[in-house]
């Protein structure tokens, strides 16, 4: 199935490929890839394809997605800092609200496609600098304190598992898979 077939399919619908709106890419671990462009076609092999807000790359590893998410988090935890401090603004319930709301929806969306992507050990890292960001900014805290120990006291559970539980409770809906609800247990 080449650009031909493509090309002739879209005739045969009446529609037509923008070549500057479109990308191909090719999900494999093969690195070259013989005979993939028939001669006259003008789309470029790009590495990673955006298709309806998830980052798929060729190898399908979702570094590129995890790294987006986590900066455009940042980026609004950083907006809504503006508005609170440790002893002014807006009140620990409204920062938490904010972060559980509108923060973290924003970064599990679409999860049941991208949630294996956040089970490596840099993914996890730059989860737990978000979540950090926003323990500290709910309660307050001094920059010394362990990450764990506060999510415990605000009773939130790792980023990476609300990504996992978020992707299961998704696969339950959309496929109708047997849910199994994740334990998590806080140790003091």
């Amino acid at each position: 199935m080449g650009p031909l077939y493509i090309e002739a399919w879209c005739d045969e619908l009446g529609l037509s490929v923008n070549p500057d709106k479109t990308g191909l890419a090719a999900f494999t671990r093969r690195r070259k890839l013989p005979g993939f462009f028939e001669p006259g076609t003008t789309l470029p092999r790009s590495m990673s394809v955006k298709y309806l807000g998830v980052i798929l790359d060729s190898w399908l590893t979702q570094r590129e997605h995890v790294d987006v998410k986590v900066r455009k988090a940042q980026n609004l935890l950083w907006a809504c800092r503006r508005a609170y401090g440790a002893t002014w603004g807006l009140g620990p319930r409204v920062v938490h609200w904010l972060y559980v709301s509108i923060i973290r929806p924003s970064i599990t969306f679409a999860s049941l496609v991208w949630w294996s992507g956040c089970q490596t050990a840099s993914a996890k890292k730059k989860l737990s600098r978000i979540q950090r960001l926003a323990c500290l900014g709910i309660k307050g805290a001094m920059h010394t304190i362990p990450t764990n120990a506060v999510e415990a006291f605000i009773c939130l559970p790792p980023l990476e598992l609300v990504v996992l539980s978020e992707a299961r409770s998704a696969g339950v809906w959309n496929v109708g898979l047997t849910y199994v609800p994740i334990e998590v247990t806080v140790v003091s």
